[in-house]
């Protein structure tokens, strides 16, 4: 069955940075499209970043735009999402999350399968 094991949360200091990983199994890796969603306290699930089955595009949310990284490792069945110039606002819980096909939604009502997520706190 389809397993998705996030890593990589943790404490960072605004500014700070964090490299997310998220393990993929039971089904073809190389074959869809992967995103990171996040939810911080009290609110909903938010699209953070997808990317394209082979790699060829990456997708940002504009809060995230030019600060993330989204990558994945078709070798190893592993996506990344490298986090740079961490925010307070960045906190929240971080999900990986597959996509039906070899490209991405950026509506999390789109993914059928989630990991567990890995928590990001952003404080001084």
């Amino acid at each position: 069955q389809v397993q998705l094991v996030e890593s990589g949360g943790g404490l960072a200091q605004p500014g700070g940075s964090l490299r997310l990983s998220c393990a993929a199994s039971g089904f073809t890796f190389s074959s869809y499209g992967m995103s990171w969603a996040r939810q911080a306290p009290g609110k909903g699930l938010e699209w953070v970043s997808g990317i394209r089955s082979d790699g060829s595009d990456t997708y940002y949310a504009d809060s995230v735009k030019g600060r993330f990284t989204i990558s994945r490792d078709n070798t190893k069945n592993t996506l990344y999402l490298q986090m740079n110039s961490l925010k307070p606002e960045d906190t929240a819980r971080y999900f990986c999350a597959k996509a039906k096909t070899s490209s991405i939604a950026t509506i999390v009502h789109e993914y059928g399968y989630w990991g567990q997520g890995t928590q990001v706190t952003v404080s001084s």
